[in-house]
């Protein structure tokens, strides 16, 4: 029986630096090395360069496939800059030649163009790899899979061959969902759990613990309840944290409340706007209450109903307003209303910004990744988009503008390999296209 060696797609004894932004992949690519090596013939060395740059570059397709992609002609262009053209006719060109106008030092030879940085050139036509270069999915495969899902549409038509070869001037479009729940950071699965219900369970558990200790030991039930009581607080201390918090956001939910109806006697539009900012408010104690967030969440929750709470007191003008008809009720006899804190400018400005934060990325607990929304971990070392794509994030969409090409000193084919690990992967596949 033959055994086949299996080895893991994100290996850390041999390393393959992938089309993903997995952790495993960013350690990886800090231990590149160069294949070539006196030790080792020509073969060997072209051989390990083309099994490095095919792991990387489209390694879910066969290789019979890129083959028949592969092309011997390299894109290159030469940069024609009008400044320059307009202020010479070409014949510096020349000097050195027997013309006599060089004077003084020679001028620096321009950088040279890496042609062999271009090897995979084809490979970025494929429609799957210019999803996953627009950074709509999180790896080249999941890319794939959302083309054969039937997730994304060309020129407003859905295409389901993640092997289709882009043109110049083809617009793709991916399903917002879809690059939300790819790039953004994953659920908690117990996200939904009741926070004061954990509490209980936790404390429960607890107390049934020490009870047992107890009875091993011998020891008096009051001896045990010190026990349990010791044990809980360390391990429940930070949820008693949060609990506390959370009454301090019902008791500012009752001053929002008071706010508000001190706000009786204003005009239409105040009114509209006091009403969105109660919305808000509501919105920011269920993302608080009905979750389970960490004590720095809850913290920063209740930081952000305090803002809203603030953002309902009285201008000053209006404080001024209020005070006088207020000692004037006072005087009546009629009715009595405290007068509110006062916000400068720059606090309103920091309450518009982050109520503009907030509307722009709810929470919603029904979504499939993690509401508000973030991106992935160890996305920001991934996060490149190439020259020859024209990218929208707000509608997931992407223009394919023209062929990656070569220029002076620059190759717009993203690659993690040098110039002369693509030379022998290049040549390796020139004895045989």
């Amino acid at each position: 029986m033959k055994y086949r060696r299996i080895l893991r797609y994100h290996g850390l004894r041999r390393p393959r630096v992938r089309q993903t932004w997995n952790k495993y992949n960013l350690y990886n690519l800090m231990f590149l090395k160069d294949p070539r090596n006196t030790a080792r013939t020509f073969f060997q060395q072209k051989w390990t360069a083309k099994a490095l740059t095919r792991g990387y570059h489209g390694e879910h397709i066969k290789e019979r496939q890129w083959d028949r992609m592969f092309s011997r002609r390299l894109l290159s262009v030469v940069d024609m800059k009008p400044q320059y053209m307009a202020t010479n006719d070409g014949s510096e060109q020349a000097a050195g030649r027997g013309s006599g106008l060089i004077t003084g030092k020679p001028k620096p030879v321009n950088k040279a163009t890496p042609y062999m940085q271009m090897t995979f050139a084809p490979m970025e036509r494929r429609l799957d790899i210019a999803v996953f270069r627009a950074l709509f999915a999180s790896s080249a495969r999941q890319a794939r899979q959302m083309v054969v899902h039937g997730a994304v549409k060309v020129n407003g038509k859905k295409m389901v061959h993640p092997g289709y070869l882009l043109n110049p001037g083809d617009l793709f479009q991916v399903n917002p969902e879809r690059v939300m729940t790819a790039t953004g950071r994953p659920r908690i699965l117990n996200e939904k759990l009741p926070f004061e219900k954990k509490i209980k369970n936790l404390a429960k558990k607890n107390e049934q613990n020490a009870e047992a200790e107890a009875e091993g030991k011998n020891e008096s039930p009051e001896e045990a309840a010190v026990i349990g009581e010791t044990k809980s607080v360390g391990s429940i201390g930070e949820a008693a944290l949060k609990l506390q918090k959370q009454k301090e956001l019902r008791a500012l939910m009752l001053r929002a409340k008071e706010v508000v109806k001190a706000h009786r006697d204003m005009s239409g539009k105040k009114k509209v706007v006091v009403r969105a900012l109660v919305k808000d408010i509501k919105d920011t104690i269920n993302k608080a209450a009905k979750r389970d967030t960490s004590l720095q969440q809850t913290g920063d929750a209740l930081h952000d109903l305090s803002v809203l709470v603030s953002k309902l007191e009285l201008s000053e003008e209006e404080l001024a307003k209020k005070a006088a008809s207020d000692a004037e009720a006072a005087k009546t006899g009629s009715r009595f209303v405290q007068p509110l804190v006062r916000l400068t400018d720059a606090e309103r400005e920091i309450i518009e910004k982050e109520l503009l934060l907030e509307r722009e990325n709810p929470v919603d607990p029904s979504k499939p990744y993690a509401t508000p929304w973030q991106p992935r971990p160890y996305m920001p070392a991934f996060a490149f988009i190439p020259r020859y794509l024209e990218v929208n994030q707000k509608i997931c969409a992407a223009v394919y503008l023209r062929h990656p090409v070569a220029r002076p000193g620059l190759a717009e084919v993203p690659t993690p390999f040098s110039e002369t690990v693509n030379q022998l992967a290049f040549n390796w596949y020139l004895r045989r296209g």
